[in-house]
């Protein structure tokens, strides 16, 4: 397939990593030589410099010959316009980032007229997703499927927890919870266990169920499932907005500080109900002031991410708080492991999901489409959700008995709203919604869960 990138910022790197692993057609386009160079240099792609808004630049880019046009500037402005002319200029599908909250209502609007095929997010899907955690603080990850049906939760087995020395095996039976463990992260290994495998103190344990089963096991198992009532975010940002006016909306007392006085006046506007503080967030006698000790959920979202990673390990500290932690740039994750943060959120990486997901599911003679796609353990590891459109090998026949590849687990089936946590004996049919996890390898289709 052949795809565009306009704008070569932290997305559209991280795009082009994901996306050229996919063995596409790369072109991007950037009016910054350097960062054009940046991407050509490292990975599998042609670089133009210019500007993507130019019908010149994009006719020189094969705009005519494109499937697939995407547009992440850092302008909402210029995203959406580059997209009408390529639109224009040939019949491919288009992506826009758009991120700033006035257009936030008019998604469907600009998706309609503008002859969009996505708009895209990060801000607010990652402040979701932040959201997410404070609703269930004892979670490191949750992510969703079937429009919040199903959750995929990760969470660290702690000594006190029941889990801790206790085989798989009894977790369904001895437990009695209709959950589904998927996948074990221990040290540098990222498992798909069997019935055998024994939890250990430090594993992060991935487990798939209704929010409502969710509940039941983790009571059974020790952990606490209380909602926060307070939360501290430093950082006064697109996604410090959209997160607090979701908290705000579930009636969590929220306070913002940021250092800009413009900024926060403007936040005190958009925000009546939050308290915004004017001031040095990376300051520790005004956060002390400002009752860090006593807060029940903190979020470090300033544009640093040194900064944040500062701010999280001060929370951890001097606090019993679920902190959370916004990355956009640092790769070293053996070094972010060690550090022992609570949940850390990396925008780029949600924008990277959600196009990978409409690129696989953009062959229609695909026998299922890619409804959701989430990378895990920092892309070893994936969760794809399959909406099955028709029959085919995989259809009508029982699970135990179809020749399913190593490291694939069919984790979930969605039959009409109803969840079925699948054993041997269930089938996948027509009109099914499908949760798989796998390791070290891809999915395009459902089909491809067989063995050759």
């Amino acid at each position: 397939m052949k795809i565009i990138i306009v704008g070569c910022g932290k997305v559209g790197y991280t795009l082009v990593e994901e996306l050229s692993g996919e063995n596409h057609d790369i072109v991007v386009i950037d009016t910054s030589e350097k960062k054009v160079n940046s991407i050509t240099d490292d990975l599998d792609a042609m670089g133009i410099v210019g500007n993507g808004v130019s019908f010149q630049t994009l006719h020189e880019a094969d705009v005519e010959h494109a499937d697939l046009f995407i547009a992440v500037t850092g302008s909402d402005e210029e995203n959406l316009l580059a997209c009408v002319i390529a639109k224009k200029a040939s019949n491919c599908k288009t992506i826009a980032r758009v991120r700033n909250p006035i257009y936030n209502n008019e998604i469907s609007f600009l998706r309609k007229e503008l002859g969009l095929a996505m708009i895209i997010n990060p801000e607010l899907a990652s402040a979701s997703e932040i959201a997410r955690i404070f609703q269930f603080p004892s979670a490191l990850k949750i992510d969703t499927f079937s429009k919040g049906r199903i959750e995929l939760i990760h969470f660290r087995v702690t000594p006190e927890c029941k889990l801790n020395n206790y085989p798989l095996l009894h977790v369904r039976t001895s437990l009695n919870c209709d959950v589904l463990v998927c996948m074990v992260t221990r040290g540098d290994q990222v498992l798909i266990p069997r019935g055998d495998f024994i939890f250990r103190e430090g594993d992060v344990v991935a487990i798939v169920s209704t929010p409502r089963s969710a509940s039941d096991f983790f009571k059974k198992i020790g952990i606490s499932t209380g909602k926060i009532r307070t939360a501290m975010i430093v950082g006064g940002g697109t996604i410090a907005y959209y997160l607090a006016k979701r908290l705000l909306d579930v009636g969590v007392d929220t306070k913002i500080i940021d250092q800009s006085p413009e900024r926060c006046e403007h936040l005190s506007e958009m925000l009546p109900e939050a308290t915004i503080i004017c001031g040095e967030g990376i300051n520790e006698d005004l956060l002390l002031q400002e009752g860090l000790d006593t807060v029940e959920g903190f979020a470090a979202l300033t544009g640093l991410d040194e900064e944040n990673i500062l701010l999280s390990l001060h929370a951890k500290k001097a606090s019993n708080a679920k902190v959370v932690t916004k990355i956009n740039r640092i790769n070293f994750s053996g070094v972010l492991d060690d550090l022992n943060l609570d949940t850390i959120s990396y925008p780029r990486l949600i924008t990277a999901d959600s196009i990978v997901k409409y690129v696989r599911s953009m062959d229609a003679s695909l026998n299922s489409n890619v409804e959701n796609l989430y990378k895990l353990e920092d892309g070893r590891a994936e969760a794809l959700e399959f909406y099955i459109k028709e029959p085919s090998k995989v259809t009508g026949v029982p699970l135990g008995k179809l020749r399913i590849r190593k490291n694939i687990l069919v984790c979930c089936i969605n039959r009409g709203g109803t969840i079925i946590i699948p054993g041997g004996h269930d089938q996948l049919l027509p009109g099914d919604s499908v949760v798989v996890v796998l390791t070290n390898s891809r999915l395009h289709d459902i089909k491809d869960i067989l063995e050759d």
